[in-house]
């Protein structure tokens, strides 16, 4: 499949199933003009999270990697009711403007945005006693991925979604001269885990 037909493709399903939506436009935005990077999911790959969690009937979410909260309003867009989603982020600018866009979506009651390096933050919250959860969400600095899926699967029950996205890389996971990508590694560790079920987006 070419790149265009893909892109193609991927938009067809985009206008599918995402219709217009006022509060994620203006999250796009407001992210954009506070000069975050444009590396949120898709999307599809949004209204996909937002199932998934309706399905599983999550109530408590863990999010590592917010930026600027887009895939964050998705996930607590599909939890269920009286839940909870805690995101983790390690820039305190992008948690700000994340902030922001949160309490636009008037989800501010259900969403704790924790500020700090997940590698600090999640030792806290399992020292803490906020698991388990019920569906996990990884979207941050890749070569931490190793390190975020063990603690995933600390904080993880029997039967835990945990979500890893960019795991495939373009098709990189099939390179082994490829170590600038360390995607092998969550997936490999994923089949020895008996409390959860993995799943990877592109």
């Amino acid at each position: 499949m070419t790149q265009q037909l893909w892109t193609s493709v991927d938009d067809y399903i985009t206008d599918l199933f995402v219709p217009f939506d006022a509060v994620m436009q203006e999250t796009l935005a407001t992210s954009e003009a506070a000069g975050l990077p444009s590396i949120s999911v898709a999307p599809n790959e949004g209204k996909l999270l937002m199932l998934l969690a309706r399905l599983c009937g999550a109530r408590n979410i863990l999010e590592i990697g917010t930026l600027g909260g887009y895939s964050t309003i998705w996930l607590a867009r599909g939890m269920a009711s009286k839940g909870s989603l805690i995101t983790l982020e390690a820039s305190p600018k992008h948690a700000e403007v994340a902030r922001l866009n949160i309490a636009r979506a008037g989800l501010s009651d259900v969403v704790e945005v924790l500020i700090g390096p997940a590698g600090d933050t999640l030792p806290q919250l399992a020292a803490k006693g906020r698991g388990p959860f019920d569906l996990i969400f990884i979207d941050a600095d890749k070569e931490s991925y190793p390190e975020y899926l063990a603690w995933a699967i600390r904080l993880a029950r029997a039967g835990t979604l945990i979500i890893a996205d960019n795991v495939v890389r373009e098709g990189k996971i099939l390179d082994p001269a490829d170590m600038t990508h360390v995607s092998k590694a969550p997936a490999g560790s994923i089949s020895y885990s008996q409390t959860s079920r993995a799943l990877k987006l592109p």
